[in-house]
């Protein structure tokens, strides 16, 4: 009975199942990403086109009224849920945006997008539940479902139909789910969700009792067609929690202000959450956010031209060759570029213009099944290191083509 008393007593404890299953077995798909930053330390020229962050920072008088906010003495514990008067500039923005009535009841600031997504699938699955999400999917999707103990199933969108979801694919898969996660607009595709998508995605949560999950970070990087919003068609408000934040409208991904938007109920409970998780985000960036969205939309599109810009010069060089196509850019600041006509897999063409022109992209791959043979181009270098880089990833993949010019 000793013996077996000193045995137990020298067990080393074990991390739960939930922490250690957050990441999939496998390569993750930043192999290349975490490469091409290594090569940057060694001191080669790379040029970096893979993560969706701003070429420019955060704009001074934004980080002025947070320095100011913070010797007013805004260094405190804040409200939990977000100050009184940011929820209600979120709040104000959305439903000018979307037309839906929208009051600081339905709003819950986050530290950030990702915080929201997390929050948000924490309100609506319970361990073991299926949460859908759509291929193509940002990389963060399946470990943020794992991480709240639900199980990540995809739905595919498929190159063919413009990275589009049927909604005959999503209500095969709906049946014993819990909640849908839909982006658009959407990365990595760039490609909005037209309005009969979103209507027959409405359609499926509706008739098999889901909660839809909306991330809709890029709500303002819109160039062509209008951006829907799903919670303002008939019914889905009351059955939609919306992400947002202010990382890509306002070029403040450092800051780490988010929200998630839902009916009031929703929002009380994911209070209770973010009570015993992060307890709030600081008073003074609070109000910076607040200074920032009293900027405007021109503020925003502001932030948006250089990315406007470079979807026009992308267009113009990809209709000088006709090896590299492109899926629909409709919005966000990234061009999904189909690389399958050099016989190479997006991993592939994406490893071997690394290594032949210090050009970092995303492979397709690591965004889901569904984009392989892609490659994800992130337009967030100048006009011009822009242009030269584009040109020569399509030189590079004329190259390589299996089919003559």
């Amino acid at each position: 009975m000793a013996a077996g008393f000193l045995a137990a007593m020298t067990q080393h404890p074990t991390l739960s199942r939930r922490i250690t299953s957050i990441s999939a077995a496998g390569p993750d798909g930043w192999d290349l990403f975490r490469r091409a930053r290594a090569m940057r330390e060694a001191g080669l020229p790379v040029i970096e086109l893979t993560i969706g962050e701003h070429d420019i920072r955060t704009a001074p008088a934004i980080l002025q009224a947070m320095h100011a906010a913070a010797l007013d003495g805004h260094t405190g514990y804040s409200p939990i849920p977000g100050s009184p008067a940011l929820r209600a500039a979120v709040a104000a923005r959305l439903q000018a945006k979307t037309g839906v009535a929208t009051g600081p009841q339905n709003i819950l600031i986050t530290p950030g997008g990702q915080a929201a997504l997390f929050a948000a699938h924490h309100a609506v699955c319970d361990e073991g539940d299926t949460a859908l999400f759509i291929d193509p999917h940002y990389a963060t999707y399946p470990g943020t479902i794992r991480a709240v103990g639900a199980r990540p199933v995809t739905v595919t969108a498929r190159a063919e139909t413009g990275f589009q979801p049927r909604a005959a694919d999503l209500a095969a898969a709906a049946p014993g789910a819990r909640s849908l996660l839909i982006n658009s607009p959407n990365n990595p595709t760039a490609v909005i969700y037209s309005r009969a998508t979103l209507e027959g995605i409405a359609g499926v949560v509706q008739d098999h009792g889901l909660w839809l999950i909306s991330d809709e970070v890029y709500d303002s990087q819109i160039w062509e067609g209008d951006h829907l919003s799903p919670r303002a068609l008939p019914g889905m408000a009351a059955r939609t929690l919306v992400v947002g934040s202010l990382s890509k409208s306002h070029a403040m991904t450092g800051s780490r202000v988010g929200w998630v938007c839902g009916p009031e109920a929703a929002i009380a409970h994911l209070t209770d959450l973010q009570t015993n998780t992060n307890y709030g985000i600081a008073g003074f960036v609070q109000q910076a956010a607040i200074f920032a969205l009293a900027q405007g939309a021109a503020f925003e599109a502001q932030i948006g031209a250089p990315f406007a810009r470079r979807r026009a010069i992308t267009l113009d060089l990809l209709a000088r060759q006709n090896v590299v196509r492109a899926a629909p850019m409709q919005g966000a600041m990234y061009a999904m570029l189909d690389v399958r006509a050099t016989g190479m897999s997006g991993e592939g063409f994406a490893q071997a213009l690394l290594d032949a022109e210090h050009i970092a992209v995303m492979p397709g791959e690591s965004f889901g099944a569904a984009a392989a043979g892609h490659v994800r181009v992130a337009m967030t270098v100048g006009d011009d290191a822009y242009a030269d880089a584009l040109a020569r990833l399509l030189a590079f993949a004329q190259a390589r083509a299996e089919v003559p010019a």
